[in-house]
């Protein structure tokens, strides 16, 4: 019996960390299609932007982890916007990292999704990304939150068990255009809502009073780890 859990779960583990072939070059182009179709519509982009906030509000958990912070819970809210709170020293590097967590996790994660897809490793970035999702799943502290976890979690396991390896690569595809895409827009945003003289105490606001570096710098930092990760994404993907 021991032998057979063995090797079942050393061929689990060979299909997960092994490499699955590219897709077509026009499943790669029509994923980047649909992305692009979801981010730039205003209308589309109120719902789609959901799943930034996720990606944002994981970075600042996930980094307020690594700093050595108590991560004490996460919200989501309905207008896509979303709270992580974390106990620790109110000032100091760990502070200040997890406060730049936010707005440059959407695209790095699409960086690294690019990395292994573009080393053909679609089946590991599906589980990973299931994990990170029920993990982060715990910490959710409200309702709608926890609804949209559990819709977005659920969509991953159910591509990631059920759906043949066409529509994981399809899938893969599109979420890590998506993060590429989408985590250029939101930055944009913010800093157009500051000029009309709205979100006064923004991740780039508390990184000025943390650090006494002005708010632009940040915004500038921002915009480079978007852009550039769009860049350096898009050409891993699009490399067949």
């Amino acid at each position: 019996m021991d032998s057979t859990a063995t090797a079942s779960l050393a061929s689990l583990w060979d299909e997960v960390s092994g490499t699955q072939p590219d897709p077509d070059l026009w499943v790669v182009l029509a994923t980047l299609g649909a992305a692009l179709a979801v981010v730039i519509p205003h209308g589309l982009w109120r719902i789609s932007r959901n799943a930034i906030t996720i990606a944002h509000e994981g970075g600042h958990g996930l980094v307020a982890l690594l700093t050595g912070r108590t991560l004490t819970g996460i919200r989501l809210h309905s207008d896509t916007s979303g709270l992580t709170v974390s106990r620790g020293k109110p000032h100091g590097i760990g502070m200040i990292l997890t406060a730049a967590a936010g707005y440059t996790a959407p695209p790095l994660l699409g960086l690294g999704g690019a990395s292994l897809l573009g080393s053909g490793r679609i089946t590991l970035l599906l589980w990973l990304a299931t994990a990170l999702l029920l993990t982060m799943l715990v910490m959710i502290r409200n309702a709608y939150g926890a609804l949209t976890m559990l819709v977005t979690g659920g969509l991953f396991v159910l591509v990631s068990w059920l759906a043949g390896p066409q529509v994981q690569a399809a899938f893969a595809y599109a979420v890590v255009w998506f993060l590429l895409i989408g985590g250029v827009r939101p930055a944009f945003e913010l800093q157009a809502k500051r000029a009309r003289g709205g979100a006064g105490d923004s991740d780039a606001d508390q990184l000025s009073r943390l650090t006494h570096v002005p708010a632009g710098l940040w915004f500038f930092l921002f915009h480079a780890v978007s852009l550039c990760s769009l860049i350096g994404g898009g050409r891993w993907l699009l490399e067949m």
